[in-house]
């Protein structure tokens, strides 16, 4: 998708500012083209291992048909489904519910789930939520949401790095002086989130959509939505989303349990508006009946007291 490419272009160049512009407040012209051959290097290196560094990250580890099968036979049907090739399958071990999609392009790509995710949600639910990282993958949107993850997670530790130094007199008598460096350790996090920001939004709509087309049934992905949703609300936390929340934007639902600046600087859509358009999706597919696609009659509500399906346990097959 050449738009896609485009955008990716635009997120490289936009994070390499930042990053030359921190290093430029901090080292003047000679901090400049350090951080301006920094950069360089990130980029080439998170175009490449992007995918791995983001699993590494979350701690995440590989399944295949033998340690996982349910979960591995799933993400195959789905691929399938959405004729895509067979992606690798990671779990990460987290109580939080959630998950998230990388790779660089189709035939390189990944998707991850949490224990919490296989623990609370139903098989049907957990489909959804596979098929709308299916749906990321399908629109060439992991390159994108990667390489945001990997370098605005890069500027975030020099950021800090700046203000652990200023904490501890250093900086002082740098170019930039101290008010400089309070400048960059501040407003440089914020930039980069800023620009993760613009690239997530929109695309979370058409991967529901898209997510749905492949499941077969809207009503699964907004259950699973509101269930996911529920528990982050509740304060179960993500260590490593915590830890690293450049990567919050790559997760199906904002993995941040804080308040006040993480809402604000919100890398998804309100959940309540997903579902809303989940809803009105599944009502338009069973007036048409069009298109080819299955929509079962009995499915998970998407009340905030969500159900699992008539005959299922709530806990999935992985537990």
């Amino acid at each position: 998708m050449p738009s896609n490419f485009l955008k990716t272009g635009l997120l490289l160049l936009s994070l390499t500012a930042i990053f030359m512009g921190m290093g430029a407040v901090v080292g003047g012209q000679g901090g400049l083209w350090v951080a301006f051959i920094a950069a360089l290097g990130m980029n080439l290196l998170t175009f490449w291992k992007s995918d791995q560094l983001v699993l590494r990250m979350h701690g995440a580890q590989e399944v295949d048909a033998s340690t996982a099968p349910d979960l591995h036979r799933m993400v195959q049907g789905l691929a399938q489904r959405a004729a895509l090739p067979m992606p690798r399958v990671y779990i990460m071990q987290a109580a939080q519910p959630n998950a998230f999609a990388t790779g660089r392009n189709p035939a390189n790509s990944a998707v991850c789930a949490s224990t919490g995710l296989l623990d609370m949600l139903t098989p049907e639910e957990v489909s959804g939520v596979v098929a709308h990282e299916l749906a990321h993958i399908k629109n060439r949107d992991t390159l994108t949401m990667t390489i945001a993850a990997s370098i605005g997670g890069a500027i975030s530790m020099f950021a800090n790095m700046l203000q652990f130094g200023l904490l501890f007199g250093g900086n002082r008598n740098g170019r930039a002086g101290t008010l400089g460096t309070i400048a960059t350790a501040l407003i440089a996090p914020f930039a980069a989130m800023m620009v993760q920001m613009a690239i997530s939004r929109s695309r979370e709509y058409q991967a529901d959509r898209i997510g749905s087309e492949i499941c077969g049934n809207p009503l699964w992905l907004a259950s699973a939505l509101v269930k996911i949703q529920n528990a982050v609300r509740g304060g179960m936390a993500s260590p490593s989303a915590e830890r690293i929340p450049a990567s919050a934007h790559m997760f199906i639902i904002n993995p941040l349990t804080g308040r006040g600046v993480d809402s604000f600087f919100s890398t998804h859509p309100k959940t309540e508006n997903r579902v809303a358009e989940l809803e009105k999706l599944a009502q338009e597919w069973a007036q048409s009946n069009q298109g080819g696609t299955f929509l079962p009659r009995t499915a998970p509500t998407s009340e905030r007291g969500s159900t699992p399906i008539a005959g299922r346990s709530q806990r999935g097959p992985w537990g």
